[in-house]
């Protein structure tokens, strides 16, 4: 059984990993943390910007892992671009000995 803060976190991994609700999810989060309504209200110090921080690193935890397997993908296109590309230049060569 996992934990509901573990569920949630993992709940909000796979809707941001979705291309179909992950920038409905970028807004929202980025609405929850300018909104005054949050969890914990702002007017107490320090305990009120604790959920802001923990939304946002959260956030910007998902948008870095996004744009480091979107990087990954596109090296993986060109070095797998480049080896079509030499195996295209190759030439195949019928040798016979001779003698």
């Amino acid at each position: 059984m996992t934990f509901p803060l573990e569920s949630l976190y993992n709940w909000y991994r796979d809707i941001v990993a979705n291309p179909k609700y992950r920038w409905w999810v970028i807004g929202g989060t980025l609405l929850y943390v300018l909104s005054p309504i949050d969890i914990i209200p702002d007017v107490f110090p320090i305990i009120g910007q604790i959920d802001d921080a923990v939304v946002i690193t959260l956030l910007a935890t998902e948008i870095a892992s996004l744009l480091k397997d979107r990087n990954a993908n596109i090296k993986q296109k060109r070095s797998d671009q480049a080896a079509a590309d030499q195996a295209a230049e190759s030439v195949d060569v019928n040798a016979v000995e001779v003698g």
